[in-house]
């Protein structure tokens, strides 16, 4: 079966409620696209949707190919991973992996290799025997990967599979997915998750929702460096969104001439300026800020400086300082006018 996923205009609503809006989107056969957004995004919805678990008020699912919207979950040739595990806690780790291959009846001996197989591809061949109660909480996500690969899955569904991991297992197992990507060329894999450094580290390309729509869509490098938006710029890594009006090579804020790229803006329209923390410097340069420190937080390689100017919250990160300034103290902040977007006006820091 090949892979590939198409979201034609899904329209999802419970009691009228719309909760995924007209969707269209085209995950690529062998790509991993994040769904990325906050809570009530939409997101969990599509992913419900492809899955069979949800049914369109509008608009056709296909998954590679075919037609899909009206075929039951099990019919649909995909793997499902939970951030809740939803292991059987009575069945042992091999038993567990191959339930979804008794449920399509495939040979005995099948099963066995299949089992073998995916263990071993999530590392965790010596730990057939064990139930889950005897394991971590990463090794019981890497056997619920296991089972979802077992299958052998055209399409492998995430569902915020690491939101429940600590911070030092769910750097391990982001690892472990990308691994897992380059090994299964052929699998699409749809990652839901409101982290947006594991959906920067992990997928080929980010849909970013909110509000049931899709907002944006591209690679990582590209929502990051050139955002289309205001709401994009402050979900896929942190930015500051300074309200600015576009002015003859380049713009003003609050009162300062700023030089930025205002390519196809008219001169008088009201914008919103995009510099990410750690392009901004502490000292003289171009685009030179003056403000006043608020507050300094040591994040041990950098100090994020939280600077006030003109009642705008301007935020740096800077190389750890060996002598930082006092809160209170008036600061020097630049930046260059090629690390600057300027955006559409929007929710700009207030």
């Amino acid at each position: 079966m090949t892979s590939g996923i198409r979201f034609e205009n899904v329209t999802v609503a419970y009691d009228g409620n719309v909760v995924l809006d007209a969707l269209d989107l085209t995950v690529e056969p062998g790509e991993v696209m994040a769904l990325l957004g906050p809570s009530g995004s939409g997101k969990t919805t599509a992913l419900r949707a492809v899955a069979g678990f949800v049914r369109p008020a509008a608009g056709r699912v296909h998954l590679g190919g075919r037609d899909v919207t009206e075929l039951p979950p099990h019919r649909r040739g995909i793997g499902m991973v939970v951030q809740s595990y939803a292991l059987f806690p009575h069945l042992r780790v091999e038993d567990n992996v191959a339930f979804g291959l008794r449920a399509r009846k495939v040979a005995r001996a099948e099963i066995r290799t299949r089992v073998a197989e995916a263990l071993e591809m999530v590392g965790m061949a010596g730990y057939a025997r064990r139930h889950p109660r005897e394991l971590s909480g990463g090794q019981q996500q890497r056997v619920a990967i296991a089972r979802a690969l077992a299958i052998r899955p055209s399409v492998l569904l995430l569902d915020e599979p690491l939101s429940a991991l600590d911070a030092r297992l769910r750097s391990g197992m982001l690892t472990e997915l990308a691994r897992l990507h380059r090994e299964l060329p052929e699998v699409s894999m749809l990652y839901v998750t409101h982290d947006q450094v594991e959906a920067l580290t992990l997928a080929d390309r980010i849909a970013v929702m909110d509000n049931a729509r899709l907002q944006a869509c591209g690679t990582p490098g590209q929502l990051y460096r050139a955002p289309a938006d205001a709401f994009t710029a402050s979900f896929v890594g942190n930015a500051n969104l300074l309200p600015v009006t576009v002015a003859a090579e380049g713009a003003d804020f609050a009162g300062t001439k700023v030089r930025v790229d205002t390519a196809g803006a008219a001169a008088g329209a009201r914008a919103t300026l995009c510099v990410r923390p750690h392009l901004v410097g502490l000292g003289d340069g171009p685009n030179r800020l003056t403000g006043t420190l608020r507050e300094i937080q040591w994040r041990g390689a950098t100090h994020r400086l939280y600077v006030d100017v003109d009642g705008h919250t301007l935020t740096a990160d800077v190389r750890e300082l060996k002598a930082p300034p006092a809160l209170g103290d008036a600061v020097i902040l630049h930046f260059a006018a090629e690390d600057a977007v300027l955006l559409p006006a929007g929710v700009a820091d207030e």
